[in-house]
């Protein structure tokens, strides 16, 4: 695939294989999922937040959380309330940034986390972090980098976490503002802000469509039969 031009590697003490590429293009494997979210349809309770803390460290402090909201009180909708996930990069900014493999690609999920042991604290990765505010965050309390790991090392959990197992911050959320997917999404805003709204919400008078123009209640026909279904997601 690489036609020859790629020289394989291994980041020091990760196990992650990567490919430098010339023209300074770094590359390694994809990750086994990502989170996509609904802007629009976040409440800003900070549900998730809660519950990421919760499931990494054991308590509840929103500051260690690896997914943020941002809120601006004086902002109009749709504009006063983002969330802020971690977009687990095809081309990893922290990973490239980091200088001792704590920050690396896991070789079995493709995951890009931390190696706590290994870090050293220089906090390259929050600056090699592409977007604002940095998706990796200083654990003031452990001292050392966290991020967002799909939710993998989850030792307060007792759901399995990982690509193939449980999130914390969507199976909490009570509007199912937030969803996972193994699909590599575009790598962009348009990616991974998207619209998870659906009959359910029209039901309870709010608009499906982002811009507001297809009246709400009797935009979408409903299937009363798909209400009540154990197991769906109400919302």
């Amino acid at each position: 695939m690489l036609g020859g031009v790629g020289i394989g590697a291994l980041l020091a003490g990760s196990g992650t294989a990567a490919w430098f590429m010339g023209n300074g293009v770094y590359a390694v494997e994809t990750s086994g999922g990502y989170l996509l979210v609904d802007t629009k349809k976040c409440a800003g309770c900070e549900t998730c937040m809660m519950a990421c803390s919760l499931a990494h460290h054991g308590h509840v402090n929103r500051s260690l959380s690896r997914i943020q909201i941002k809120k601006n009180p004086l902002g109009c909708f749709p504009n006063e309330i983002g969330q802020m996930q971690c977009r687990q990069c095809a081309d990893p900014g922290c990973v490239k940034a980091c200088p001792t493999g704590a920050m690396h690609v896991d070789p079995d999920t493709g995951v890009r986390m931390v190696d706590e042991r290994m870090c050293i604290g220089c906090e390259s990765c929050v600056a090699g972090c592409l977007f604002t505010p940095s998706r990796v965050q200083w654990n003031f309390e452990e001292r050392h980098v966290q991020k967002c790991d799909l939710c993998t090392n989850t030792p307060y959990m007792t759901e399995e976490g990982g690509p193939g197992g449980c999130q914390a911050c969507v199976s909490v959320c009570p509007v199912s503002a937030i969803k996972f997917t193994t699909e590599l999404p575009e790598q962009d805003d348009s990616g991974y802000e998207v619209n998870l709204r659906n009959e359910h919400w029209a039901i309870i008078g709010f608009p499906v469509d982002d811009e507001g123009a297809v009246p709400s209640d009797v935009s979408v026909p409903v299937d009363p039969s798909n209400i009540a279904k154990e197991g769906e997601e109400a919302w």
